[in-house]
């Protein structure tokens, strides 16, 4: 992955050639996983274990990573309200976005009407065993357990079950608190910093693993579900794909031409990251690279860390797109009419449920499935007419997942009014800009003086601090203007 320059060099980095950068490697893997799954089925359901065991080692770091930045965002900002203020803004945002996805989906498919003259019957629809355990979990989901959900039973749970929306809850609680320790969470803080930095030199090492871990998903899921799936339904399959590029360049578009910046040089920014969601067919492993890189482009970490890891569960534009699709094609295939009040009521619905399986495995279709059995109106047991074409679907989901949090990180910025879209625009369009002030991490040659501030602090104790002694300038409290906030949570060196 491009090294990303830092304070301690006065030039950036040489990009490298072509073939030598990530996403050509990653991009050469998929056509060969497809290749060997097309041609060597067996073969290819055999790659299952390189590709899982790829995205499980990425999201072994999800949760400790999510964790760190976002302690590390609050922990360092000099007023508590700005976070929550944030909080709140990109929840609204999230909202609005969500309900914009689910009216794309609602008018692409009630203007096509796929669904009509399939007449299946759903008493006659025989349920694999696999389709049957994600029907029964989403008929057992209530609609308000995504809001108790939120608090874990325990405090290492979540980061065991990888959970992405209990361990923000937890990192909130964590960094709040740490915040009103002032001075005396001053060791914990520096030790939050250089733990960041660990988890993401780890991150580097795993990512070059990244072109066999496309293989083997790639591989595996043609050579699984083949290609006559993608034959019999490739009139819904292309029109949740034409939907979805539609909702990315009209809705999302807008967006960025709101902040004066193009969506396109940005999905071109981020292109190591597209290629490791289309081989892998989920958005976990690209999180960490979209924070660095927004990061990069300048804006602040703190919002960075509290927004693109809380869209991860509020913010699913492609689930959102797939939700409304799918439901009104079951409907429509299963002859069961609704009117435009009870698919308005469907939207409603959809607003919580699609958020209630979120990071779970098989989320799409159990969010679903809880859809349809609130509603009771559409047979649940309709969802195995597409359950066939369900995994050609994931990886459109997840990159529409991917850029809307992209561009949700952005517009919270700018409605923060802390986003330099003039650097974000040039750091998109691969111009060489010069590694911003608030650029100062912690490199190994800084280790001694934080050491040293350490010291001044009687290792955690607040009945040893001298008081005498001048307070370190990279805590929020004692000086604003240079508090911590300023510091991002790691830095690569090239």
């Amino acid at each position: 992955m491009d090294h990303i320059p830092t304070a301690g060099h006065a030039t950036p980095a040489t990009k490298p050639r072509w073939y030598r950068q990530l996403y050509f490697w990653v991009l050469t893997a998929i056509v060969i996983g497809i290749l060997v799954g097309w041609l060597a089925p067996a073969t290819g359901i055999a790659m299952e274990p390189i590709g899982t065991t790829f995205v499980n080692a990425m999201k072994m770091l999800i949760g400790p990573i999510v964790f760190l930045t976002i302690v590390g965002g609050i922990a360092s900002v000099a007023d508590l309200k700005k976070v929550g203020m944030t909080g709140l803004k990109a929840l609204t945002y999230f909202q609005i976005g969500t309900i914009c996805a689910l009216a794309f989906g609602l008018v692409a498919i009630n203007v096509f009407r796929l669904g009509e003259g399939v007449n299946a019957d759903p008493g006659a629809i025989k349920t694999s065993d696999a389709a049957a355990k994600l029907i029964d979990a989403g008929q057992h989901q209530e609609w308000w357990e995504f809001i108790t959900h939120i608090i874990p039973t325990s405090v290492v749970q979540p980061f065991v079950a990888g959970d992405i929306l209990q361990i923000i809850f937890i990192a909130v609680v964590f960094g709040i608190a740490l915040n009103a320790m002032g001075k005396v969470g001053a060791p914990v803080l520096d030790g939050v910093q250089r733990l960041t930095g660990v988890m993401f030199k780890i991150l580097s090492f795993i990512m070059k693993a990244a072109p066999l871990g496309a293989f083997g998903a790639m591989a595996f899921a043609v050579g699984k579900y083949g290609v006559s799936s993608l034959t019999s339904m490739g009139g819904l399959i292309a029109l949740f794909y034409a939907t979805s590029i539609l909702f990315v360049v009209v809705v999302l578009g807008s967006v960025m031409a709101f902040l004066k910046l193009n969506i396109f040089t940005m999905i071109r920014h981020l292109k190591e990251e597209y290629m490791l969601i289309l081989g892998t067919s989920t958005a976990e492993p690209a999180l960490p690279g979209l924070m660095r890189k927004l990061e990069h482009a300048g804006v602040k970490k703190e919002t960075v860390g509290l927004v693109v890891p809380t869209g991860y569960s509020f913010n699913l534009d492609g689930a959102a797109i797939y939700l409304s699709l799918a439901a009104l094609y079951i409907a429509q295939a299963t002859n069961t009419h609704l009117t435009l009040g009870q698919q308005l009521g469907l939207l409603a619905v959809m607003l919580l449920t699609s958020k209630g399986a979120a990071g779970v495995a098989g989320g799409g279709f159990i969010a679903l499935t809880a859809t349809l059995a609130t509603i009771g109106t559409i047979p649940a047991a309709g969802i195995m007419l597409i359950f066939g074409i369900d995994k050609f679907m994931s990886e459109c989901r997840a990159l529409v997942n991917f850029t809307g949090n992209a561009v949700a990180t952005l517009f919270i910025a700018w409605w923060d009014r802390t986003l330099d879209a003039d650097c974000v625009r040039r750091v998109f369009a691969g111009e060489a800009v010069e590694p911003m002030p608030s650029e100062d991490p912690a490199h190994a040659d800084d280790v001694a003086a934080i050491d040293d501030d350490l010291v001044r602090y009687g290792h955690h104790s607040p009945n040893h601090y001298d008081s005498a002694a001048p307070a370190p300038q990279h805590l929020a409290d004692v000086d604003p203007a240079q508090s911590a906030e300023a510091r991002p949570a790691y830095s690569e060196k090239a």
